[in-house]
Order: structure tokens, then C-alpha cells, then sequence
């Protein structure tokens, strides 16, 4: 028997089909597992959905109500024919809120399916937890080694360094609306920065959702309809895709910023018009990468998506077997 033969992997996600589940299928699928909630792992369409609680109010805030049951960490459910069944399992992934590992047991042997993940603390969500495996399927979203993101107290620090130097002007953060939004705000407040910060109308039912959730993030207020006075010397926070746009123009001349772990390229920031950016992803990078197959140990890896080549040739290198799948649907997003 093959290593991992009682899942398939197929362009449009993984199946088991034991229990017939699909883990975050990029196609409607009468029952998907799903690990975390950015629009890329979290169809809409689904018969069922078996998600963490945080991770089924993302979806239903986006899609409306969900059919399926909410999976807390820790909890195991058995699945499929008595003969033939699955235990499946929710990590805490360190990705955004809610987001987790589906560790799937079956005769013997363990595959974790990772999501997207990262191993940087982050005030809004449920740190990594490693699992040892027999086969880890991994995402490679910053699966390069020029990839290695600085320390996210720098990178904050020179946002406030930014708005304490120019206070006639506003600092304007691009921020992706799940997850880097949420975690910008509470990074600041983690520095003690107590101000008022003010957001674009596209992160607000997010945010009340993430408050809804137990995760502090402070006075927060709208930044449509502000005089422009008000708005000097403050941070303000927008989805990456309102930085250039009308809406941004009725802003104290801004310093525009954008918080994303792909600002460690100079071509995407130029092609944002980004004047201040700063390095900060909710994806791991490479040396976390690394680190987390050193620290689990898998016998197999299988890449997801991302720069899997790279990924592959140093699990090989280490002696650790190693493919990539090639799933369709996922995207570098702007994290």
C-alpha cells in the first residue's frame, strides 16, 4: 500500500472517500471541510459545511447562512462506512481567526491537511500547532528563501514612526479585509497605541465580527464622510484595492502604506504606489516553512500551492518524499 492512498487529491481540492468529504474544495461539493475562511479555501455553494464556529460566521457573514456543524479545536469526529471510517480533527493553523488544521486519521496512518498557515504570534487568532504526521500537506505561498519576513514589532514601529513624523498628513494602511486588517489594528494596540483608528466602510462587518468574537481591537471609527482635518496625524485602514482610487483622494495627503508579506518585493510595492511598506504576512515564511517539517517530521510532504518547487527540492534534499499537487483555485491574495 501507498503512503496516503485513502485520499485523492484533484485539481479542485482534496477527497477522502471513505466518509466523502472534501477539504476545501474550490468547487460546490455535497459536504467540505474548510480551513479557514479567505475566499480562496471558503466556497460558497456547499451541501455542508464543517468548519471551526469563527470560521462558519466568516462564511455566512460573505455567503450568507451555512449548512454543516461547527467543529471546535480539539474535537474529533469519526466519519464514513464502520469498516472504512475516518477521525478528523481542528488544529489551531495561526492563519487568521478561526483558521485550522484538518488532521485526518485512518488505519494507522495520520495526514494533516495545513490550510495556510503561519508561526508568527498573532494577537487575533490561535497560535500553530504542530501535529506530528505521516504526510503533511503544506502550502508554499512564501516557499522561497529570499522570503524571510522581519520582526513584526519593526514593522509596526515604522508605521508609527511614519504618522509621528508628518502629522499634517494621515497614514493610509492596505490591508487584505480578513485577517491583516484585524491584525494591524491589534498589533497597535499591542504597542499602545490607544488612538482612534479609522476604516474604510469594507473592513466594518469584519471587524464587528472579530470584536463579536472575543478579539479587542479598540476604538474604531468609519473614515467615510470625515472632514480632512480630523483625519491628519491618524492611521487610516482600507482594503489594498481602494490605495489609489477616488476614495483615498478625499484623505489629508497620505502616506500610503500597504501591510502584506509581498511588500519584501519592490516591484509590487512600485506597482501600488506604495510609499511605506511594510513586511507582514499571515502566510509562514520560508525559514518557518522549514522549521515546521524539521519540527513534525512527516515521512511525505505534499505541497498545495505557492512556489512549490522550491519547497519540494529542500524536503528532497532532506530526505523527506515530497510532491506538489497542484490544486487549482488558490490565490497569492495580498498577504
Amino acid at each position: 500500500m501507498t503512503l496516503g492512498d485513502w485520499i485523492t487529491p484533484h485539481p479542485e481540492g482534496i477527497h477522502v472517500p471513505g466518509p466523502d468529504i472534501w477539504v476545501d474544495p474550490s468547487q460546490p461539493k455535497a459536504r467540505a471541510f474548510v480551513t479557514h475562511g479567505h475566499a480562496d479555501h471558503a466556497r460558497g455553494g456547499h451541501g455542508e459545511v464543517w468548519a471551526t464556529p469563527e470560521t462558519l460566521a466568516i462564511m455566512e457573514a460573505r455567503y450568507g447562512p451555512q449548512t454543516g456543524r461547527p467543529v471546535a479545536y480539539g474535537e474529533t469526529i469519526r466519519m464514513g462506512p464502520e469498516d472504512n471510517g475516518v477521525e478528523i480533527g481542528f488544529v489551531p493553523a495561526g492563519h487568521v481567526l478561526g483558521s485550522a488544521q484538518i488532521v485526518l486519521d485512518h488505519r494507522g496512518e495520520r495526514i494533516v491537511v495545513s490550510g495556510d498557515y503561519k508561526r508568527r504570534p498573532d494577537p487575533t487568532c490561535e497560535p500553530f500547532r504542530p501535529v506530528k504526521c505521516d504526510v503533511f500537506v503544506t502550502e508554499a505561498t512564501f516557499g522561497l528563501p529570499v522570503f524571510r519576513h522581519p520582526e513584526t514589532t519593526d514593522e509596526i514601529d515604522k508605521l508609527l514612526s511614519a504618522l509621528r513624523a508628518e502629522p499634517e498628513r494621515c497614514v493610509l494602511v492596505g490591508a487584505y479585509a480578513l485577517g491583516k486588517a484585524q491584525r494591524v489594528i491589534a498589533e497597535l494596540r499591542g504597542m499602545g497605541f490607544d488612538d482612534p483608528i479609522y476604516i474604510h466602510g469594507a473592513l466594518q462587518r469584519l471587524c464587528d465580527l472579530y470584536v463579536a468574537h472575543g478579539v479587542a481591537l479598540g476604538e474604531l471609527r468609519p473614515a467615510t464622510g470625515v472632514p480632512k482635518k480630523e483625519l491628519q496625524g491618524r492611521i487610516v485602514l482600507c482594503p489594498p484595492g481602494a490605495l489609489n482610487d477616488r476614495w483615498s483622494r478625499r484623505l489629508p495627503d497620505p502616506v500610503t502604506a500597504m501591510a502584506s508579506g509581498w511588500m519584501t518585493v519592490r516591484q509590487r510595492a512600485r506597482q501600488r504606489n506604495v510609499e511605506l511598506p511594510l513586511i507582514l504576512s499571515d502566510h509562514a515564511d520560508w525559514d518557518e516553512l522549514t522549521t515546521t517539517l524539521r519540527e513534525i517530521a512527516p515521512k511525505e510532504v505534499w505541497v498545495t500551492h505557492g512556489r512549490e518547487d522550491a519547497l519540494v527540492h529542500w524536503c528532497r534534499n532532506h530526505q523527506i518524499k515530497a510532491r506538489a499537487l497542484e490544486l487549482s483555485g488558490y490565490e497569492d491574495e495580498d498577504d
